[in-house]
């Protein structure tokens, strides 16, 4: 891997509004070429928009999904990183020959070429699909670089096995934080009009982004992805209100060891933007462990138990 400089977007996206969308998108990778940014990460669905598609018919679904990578927000994407010579990352809803619809991350490259993650663990809608497969993929910066979307982080087989397949930089967008989760020690809706008041009164809404529902709920386990895997990880977050939750932001970038290099807490549209530093990686504490892992033993893990759920009709249904 060679030094890449990283940067993780939180945005507070439009529901349905992929024109809107998009131009934020523009508007970050414009910003982010000045301070000459390599691999940029936006949220998941942060161009068709999240939390509202729980709502919407199949029709109306179809109506905001569209072809990966021929469709027009893929191209978008490509141009953008044609441009300014940056990777850029952001997630639609997809849709492909046979009418099945993803949540989609697209990577766009700038020599043209993409690469496309459908969330492992889907559950914003019965009228989409769960994807099949890792994604690890070589970007022209110079690194290996995995994907894996919000609930898809929370398991950490996908994050070894991503490790595993050789990934050095992890990204991972995320819609989350302000959830009403069923554990009952797990986040919690923060409420919208300390969203709206942000500007007169911001302390409110920050001590609740840092807080349980928030930064402090990430740091239960998010470090350990990093960490336990040896990876550098690119967290990327809605902020804000997304219909009737308010996501956290926390946008954030973590070495291999599990420490922050970059984070923010600030109740508004962010970037951070952190340098990776390839040196730290060899001799972590996560690299080491995996070179001395007992395969032979982990049969268990490809078993199943009985206890499995689908995400998409388990009790977690619509909630991260």
């Amino acid at each position: 891997m060679k030094r890449i400089k990283a940067a993780a977007v939180q945005f507070c996206h439009a529901p349905g509004d992929k024109t809107y969308n998009l131009g934020r998108v523009a508007a970050y990778v414009e910003e982010a070429a000045a301070k000459q940014i390599d691999l940029i990460c936006f949220p998941e669905m942060c161009i068709t928009g999240y939390w509202h598609v729980r709502h919407l018919d199949r029709d109306q679904v179809a109506a905001l999904a569209e072809p990966v990578p021929s469709g027009p927000a893929t191209e978008a994407l490509l141009a953008l990183a044609d441009h300014h010579g940056m990777t850029v990352g952001a997630g639609l809803i997809e849709v492909d020959d046979g009418g099945r619809m993803f949540n989609t991350y697209v990577v766009a490259m700038p020599d043209g070429t993409t690469a496309i993650h459908r969330k492992l663990h889907c559950f914003i809608s019965d009228h989409m699909s769960s994807g099949d497969g890792y994604t690890v993929f070589d970007i022209p910066q110079g690194a290996r670089v995995g994907l894996l979307t919000c609930y898809d982080n929370n398991i950490v087989e996908n994050v070894r096995i991503t490790a595993l397949q050789g990934a050095e930089i992890l990204m991972a967008p995320h819609q989350t934080g302000g959830c009403l989760s069923p554990s009952p020690h797990c986040m919690g809706r923060i409420e919208p009009k300390l969203w709206e008041q942000r500007n007169e009164a911001p302390e409110a809404i920050e001590a609740e982004f840092r807080g349980p529902k928030g930064r402090a709920w990430l740091m239960r386990w998010l470090p350990a992805r990093a960490h336990d895997n040896g990876l550098f990880l690119l967290f990327s977050n809605g902020v804000g209100v997304d219909d009737d939750e308010v996501r956290t932001g926390n946008a954030m970038i973590l070495d291999p060891y599990g420490e922050i290099l970059a984070e923010t807490w600030r109740a508004r549209d962010e970037m951070v933007v952190a340098d990776l530093d390839p040196g730290l990686m060899e001799m972590s504490t996560g690299a080491r462990w995996i070179r001395t892992r007992r395969p032979d033993l982990y049969g268990p893990l490809t078993q199943m138990t009985g206890r499995e759920q689908d995400t998409r009709v388990s009790r977690f249904a619509k909630r991260d």
